[in-house]
């Protein structure tokens, strides 16, 4: 398939990639739109996994109030410069995340994060569970459920690992590494708060005692 100046354009317009990469992408996939959207993102993982190093020393804070003003966001989103932390698309990034902090509820950025305690006692829940099953089930066999049921305990409550919520296909990881590609900085969720009215902080605790009780 030929590639034209008209598919060039709608790449670019799909994709914020540059004139060049767009049209060396097409050529590479043979004017496949849906082959060198997924080319360029995998290219910009890897530019995006090259800055992740990078310090991250500027960048912005801002708050989202949600409409009825009884959930508000806070958040401090981390750039290299000030001149990117000032760009249209930076902000339009700390606004979905606040958004997305307001939606889905994380608790903390990343897995790594997570206090060590917290994972100890979501394993010991899991662990109490599986013993109730009437036929025991070997220890590797319960070592690998574990991993699985943490791994939905990383999605559910790590801002990072999340679906994103205008696109589930995506976790909010991806966004920002697109993000960090098309803006040529390293990005980092610096820290982030959500207040409900006549809630308390929801804190690691709570979430680990919800748990338990839904259980």
């Amino acid at each position: 398939m030929a590639v034209t100046a008209e598919t060039v354009k709608k790449l670019r317009q799909m994709s914020g990639a540059g004139i060049l990469e767009c049209q060396k992408a097409l050529n590479e996939t043979a004017g496949d739109i849906e082959k060198a959207i997924k080319l360029l993102r995998e290219r910009g993982i890897v530019q995006a996994a090259k800055k992740s190093t990078r310090n991250a020393g500027d960048g912005l804070i801002s708050a989202y109030i949600h409409a009825g003003s009884k959930l508000g966001v806070l958040i401090e989103l981390n750039c290299e410069t000030d001149f990117v932390a000032k760009t249209d698309e930076f902000k339009s990034l700390v606004k979905e995340l606040t958004l997305q902090i307001a939606g889905a509820n994380p608790q903390w950025v990343s897995r790594e994060t997570v206090p060590a305690d917290i994972i100890e006692k979501e394993k010991e829940i899991y662990r109490v569970q599986m013993a109730k099953d009437t036929k025991p089930k070997p220890p590797e066999v319960v070592e690998k459920i574990l991993l699985g049921k943490l791994e939905k305990f990383y999605k559910d409550f790590c801002l990072l690992e999340q679906p994103y919520v205008r696109d589930p296909n995506k976790t909010v990881k991806d966004v920002i590494t697109e993000n960090i590609a098309k803006l040529g900085e390293n990005i980092v969720v610096g820290r982030f708060v959500r207040y409900r009215v006549g809630e308390e902080l929801e804190t690691a605790e709570t979430k680990t005692s919800d748990n338990k009780v839904a259980e």
